[in-house]
């Protein structure tokens, strides 16, 4: 699952459902000069509100990530979901972990 998560035209995140890619490869472009980072959190943390910090996926690979939005909306990701970040402006999202999660993110061109 690909979850796009961006921010509207009335300043607030919204989450949209992608399809994952039908063919058998597709190439995306990566920021230039920019490397992967895999990140470790204990189940519990909590981030409040923030924005993206640049276009990005998020792929969890173990653990759970729930997004909140500011409409109460929640989405649970699991691993092997991937996450668009493109809420780069606005009121952001939140972030929790649930069990020790671990992920990447992986910078995407502009």
């Amino acid at each position: 699952m690909i979850i796009r998560l961006y921010t509207g035209e009335d300043g607030q995140a919204h989450f949209e459902d992608l399809n994952m890619p039908a063919g058998e490869a597709e190439t995306v472009a990566l920021k230039s000069g920019e490397a992967m980072t895999f990140l470790s959190f204990p189940d519990g943390t909590f981030s409040d509100w923030h924005t993206g910090p640049q276009r990005q996926y998020v792929i969890v690979l173990s653990g759970q990530m729930e997004i909140g939005i500011g409409d109460g909306t929640k989405r649970m990701l699991n691993p092997g979901d991937i996450l668009q970040v493109e809420d780069l402006t606005g009121q952001g999202h939140t972030t929790r972990s649930v069990g020790n999660r671990s992920s990447v993110s992986v910078p995407l061109a502009d």
